[in-house]
């Protein structure tokens, strides 16, 4: 089996999605790879099938999401409160604590095999991260890194830090799935109802309100897309084979 030189990744704007029925796309596709490289190890090289690459954008409904390492406690709505505010809940098994999803965000889902790039997850995080902060210095807004905390953060070293995007990713056999959370034109309200990723002393900010009115969202998503592809180095295909 032989790699391309430059990895094609198969993209998708799902628009908008349940979050559920979008995880349980996720999966498939993510256990489909990790099968197939699980299978060529088993095959003579001319017989190797090589893995395919796929990156979502989509926005959800109002949703929490917990991560295996998370604390149910950051959660401070119960069901009926959640019901009160059309938002649901999820436990799941990316890595991170909570996290909202919401109309105005533009979620990422990229399920890369990362053997056709780097198998190094954290270099995978901050790949992701560069990409966003990129995106962010087209619209003239600084952005950057904290030291310790995954994400994307305005004014890090100043009195009034805040995240703009927040990452969560599950990964096997090099394999990732789930992804960034980018908030755009995001009603920040819902973040009142959780400690965002368990951190009590940050808060949380979207592009509308740094820029001071609405943002083009699908004039950000192109800026996005193509900072990813920059940053990782890879070709994109709109045909998406499900």
């Amino acid at each position: 089996m032989t790699l391309e030189a430059k990895p094609i990744v198969q993209f998708k704007d799902l628009g908008q999605m349940d979050y559920k029925s979008c995880w349980d796309m996720q999966e498939a596709i993510f256990s489909q790879i990790v099968q197939q490289k699980l299978d060529n190890r088993n095959a003579p090289p001319n017989e190797q099938v090589i893995t395919q690459n796929h990156l979502f954008f989509v926005e959800h409904p109002h949703v929490y999401t917990l991560g295996k390492s998370g604390d149910i406690a950051n959660l401070l709505l119960d069901e009926e409160a959640l019901h009160a505010v059309d938002a649901k809940y999820y436990a799941i098994n990316r890595g991170g604590d909570i996290t909202y999803h919401g109309p105005g965000q533009i979620v990422g889902y990229p399920i890369f095999d990362l053997d056709h790039f780097f198998t190094d997850i954290h270099r995978y995080l901050r790949y992701l991260e560069e990409a966003i902060i990129r995106t962010l210095a087209d619209y003239q807004i600084h952005s950057t890194r904290i030291e310790g905390l995954t994400g994307v953060w305005l004014d890090a070293d100043g009195p009034n830090p805040r995240k703009i995007a927040a990452l969560g990713v599950k990964c096997s056999r090099w394999v990732t799935m789930h992804g960034f959370a980018f908030n755009v034109n995001a009603d920040l309200s819902y973040f009142g109802h959780i400690v965002p990723c368990g951190i009590t002393d940050k808060a949380v900010t979207s592009m509308h309100l740094e820029r001071g009115s609405a943002l083009d969202e699908q004039e950000v998503k192109d800026r996005l897309l193509h900072h990813l592809g920059i940053v990782f180095g890879f070709e994109t295909t709109h045909y998406f084979q499900s």
